[in-house]
């Protein structure tokens, strides 16, 4: 096993998240860069203190959804952690299992 494997691995063990979890924060990401699901025309503008998500947090992911807009969701672990902030590592860890429900709140996103 490689180094940046082994990072992943120590990332796994250590947070308890595990792949499926971080496919779903690049999806909530996704979602919080551009809610409307990419409809040309419609525009939202989203309280996402209202999901349980701080201005920080929001910007981080934004940030994290614009550069993943049209990427699959399945972005290797080590690559995603480090990108994201201590405050978004924490609400990451605390939010995995609610991620989805983020998703059902927006318009269906085509991920072909």
């Amino acid at each position: 096993m490689n180094r940046i494997n082994n990072r992943a691995v120590e990332i796994q063990r250590v947070t308890g998240l595990q792949p499926r979890h971080f496919a779903d924060l690049i999806r909530a990401a996704q979602l919080i860069f551009d809610p409307t699901g990419g409809v040309a025309g419609l525009k939202l503008d989203v309280d996402w203190s209202y999901f349980g998500i701080s201005d920080s947090v929001a910007e981080n992911l934004q940030q994290l959804g614009q550069k993943y807009q049209y990427a699959s969701p399945h972005i290797p672990i080590d690559v995603i952690w480090e990108q994201l902030n201590p405050e978004t590592r924490s609400w990451f860890i605390e939010s995995k299992e609610s991620l989805w429900q983020l998703e059902e709140a927006f318009p269906t996103r085509d991920e072909d």
